[in-house]
């Protein structure tokens, strides 16, 4: 087992980098060698909305209701406007307000 005080932590800080950094340069390299054909173009234009739902689903089931107030709110700003960051920032206030009241 690692120590996590003094060198023991920047060295898990370490691999934790060399292993990010391994992912990423990894998938620009497998990526490197697949056409980019519309199939491929499509996969990897859902897969960042497949990703944001798994976030999301958990909180919208076991979060309390100011989480789900802002899940809801956000949706609905998302789209009327179709512009995240106006969405993003309405969900944020609205969590922070019904935290607050």
């Amino acid at each position: 087992m690692i120590e996590t005080t003094g060198l023991g932590a920047l060295l898990v800080i370490g691999l934790m980098f060399l292993v990010t950094l391994s992912t990423r340069l990894g998938g620009v390299f497998v990526m490197s060698y697949i056409p980019i054909s519309y199939r491929v173009k499509q996969f990897i234009q859902a897969m960042s909305g497949s990703v944001l739902v798994a976030i999301l689903a958990p909180m919208a089931v076991t979060g309390d209701n100011g989480a789900r107030l802002a899940l809801l709110s956000t949706a609905i700003v998302m789209l009327l406007v179709k512009k995240p960051l106006p969405a993003i920032t309405v969900g944020i206030a609205t969590a922070a307000l019904y935290r607050m009241l």
